[in-house]
C-alpha cells in the first residue's frame, strides 16, 4: 500500500492518537515538553524517525526551571517511507513516541533496545 497520500493532518492525528495511548500515570510525569512534527530529519541523519531535544529529568538540577520546553520531534517522511501500510505506520509512530518520551526520563538507547523500543 502506498502511504504517500497520508496528509499532514492525518499524520498529525496519528501522532495525537499515539500520545493518547501513553499511560496516564506516565504522561502526568512529562513536564514542559512539546511534541512537534517535521517533514524531514536533519541532513546528517535523513533516516532518523524522531529526536528528543532537551535535558533528561535524570540530569536536571533542583533549580532547573523557567527555560524553553524540551522538544520531541517526529519526522514524517522517514516514518511514512519505512512503513508498509497504515497499521505499520501507526505502530512505528507509537514506538517512536514512547522512545522519545523515554529519553525525557533518561532512558538510553541500549535499554530501549532491550525493551523493544529501538
Amino acid at each position: 500500500m502506498d502511504l504517500s497520500d497520508v496528509t499532514d493532518q492525518e499524520f498529525d492525528a496519528l501522532v495525537e492518537e499515539a500520545l493518547d495511548q501513553v499511560p496516564g500515570e506516565l504522561a502526568a510525569l512529562v513536564r514542559n515538553v512539546v511534541v512537534l512534527v517535521e517533514d524531514e530529519a536533519p541532513d546528517d541523519d535523513p533516516d532518523l524517525l524522531g529526536y528528543y531535544d532537551g535535558l533528561a529529568l535524570t540530569e536536571r538540577s533542583a533549580n532547573h526551571a523557567g527555560g524553553l520546553p524540551d522538544r520531541i520531534l517526529l519526522f514524517r517522511r522517514p516514518l511514512v517511507e519505512m512503513c508498509e501500510d497504515r497499521d505499520h505506520l501507526v505502530e512505528e509512530i507509537g514506538i517512536t513516541v514512547v522512545h522519545e518520551i523515554a529519553h525525557h526520563f533518561g532512558i538510553d538507547d541500549r535499554r530501549l533496545h532491550e525493551l523493544g523500543y529501538a
